[in-house]
């Protein structure tokens, strides 16, 4: 029974990590992008810009660059969010897999 648990612990796991690893790159590059538009932009903070040119865009193009761009930024936040969840998941398999392992060494 105890090499089960720790089978399925191991598949849990590895499984696991392979998620976590795919979120660790899309926040990486989602990080040098915004490092990328900070060098262009030193002066201007991203909300600061935004706020500019909703104030001075009047069409609908830009009615449309606005709203795919709002998306976009409630989407980074939903993965941010997730990314979090999934750390803190994350953080309570390996306490569990410790004292798992403390249980079966005893």
């Amino acid at each position: 029974m105890k090499r089960y648990l720790s089978a399925s612990m191991f598949c849990v796991l590895s499984l696991t990590s392979q998620l976590a690893h795919a979120d660790i790159i899309d926040d990486a590059i989602g990080n040098i992008q915004q490092a990328v538009n900070d060098a262009y932009n030193p002066s201007r903070d991203r909300d600061d810009s935004d706020r500019s040119w909703d104030d001075r865009s009047s069409s609908p193009s830009s009615q449309q660059y606005n709203d795919r761009r709002r998306q976009l930024d409630d989407r980074r936040r939903q993965l941010d969010d997730r990314q979090r969840q999934l750390d803190q998941e994350r953080r309570q398999l390996s306490d569990d897999e410790r004292r798992l392992d403390d249980d079966y060494d005893r």
